[in-house]
């Protein structure tokens, strides 16, 4: 997984005028919390706090001026129209510390001849080291047959992370691929909403 240093300040003026102004600032306004611990309120710097979400539970090293904290970001809010970082939920951890986390499913391989992959989920629940968190999670799906489905408890994890979740949940379904008559007789032709048609 990655892992990001990045500079935090605390703040403490409070409301959406002061959160207005961080942001006008090039900052974004955030809290850290648990542990037992008082929320904090900080800011960070947009620009690289952007860069370091764009990977998936980055796990952040917060320097406070020297004093650092490891922490991974829990809910994140984003503008609608721009999707800028507007605001951050962080989770305090410690090195070594065991968390659970939501990591997303990647399908990889070619699909048989006439399938099309259905994704029920498109991430599940694993319990890993806060330092070893993986980015993601592959599927291999060459082999899947056609009305066959992949559980979570199907999926290959790295040494070290345990299912949290529930095993017997479906993540991904074999569909039979429609054929372009099937297409035009329905008038859409258009693939069904949650269905990734991987070219064959």
């Amino acid at each position: 997984m990655s892992e990001v240093r990045i500079d935090a300040e605390p703040r403490s003026e409070f409301g959406k005028g002061a959160a207005r102004r961080v942001r006008r600032a090039g900052r974004v306004p955030a809290v850290l919390y648990g542990h037992g611990t008082a929320p904090r309120h900080l800011s960070m710097p947009a620009h690289e706090l952007g860069l370091a979400l764009k990977a998936a539970n980055v796990l952040l090293e917060l320097d406070f001026g020297g004093d650092r904290q490891l922490a991974l970001p829990k809910s994140v809010q984003r503008d609608p129209i721009r999707g800028t970082v507007e605001h951050v939920d962080l989770v305090v951890v410690n090195r070594g510390e065991r968390v659970t986390v939501d990591v997303h499913i990647v399908p990889v391989g070619e699909l048989l001849p006439g399938g099309l992959l259905e994704t029920v989920a498109s991430t599940v629940s694993v319990e890993a080291d806060s330092a070893a968190i993986p980015a993601s999670l592959e599927i291999d799906v060459a082999q899947l047959a056609i009305g066959s489905s992949v559980h979570a408890r199907d999926i290959v994890l790295p040494a070290g992370v345990n299912l949290a979740g529930d095993p017997d949940l479906v993540v991904l379904h074999m569909l039979i691929s429609p054929t372009a008559a099937q297409l035009e007789t329905s008038g859409s032709g258009e693939v069904a909403a949650g269905v990734d048609e991987i070219p064959v």
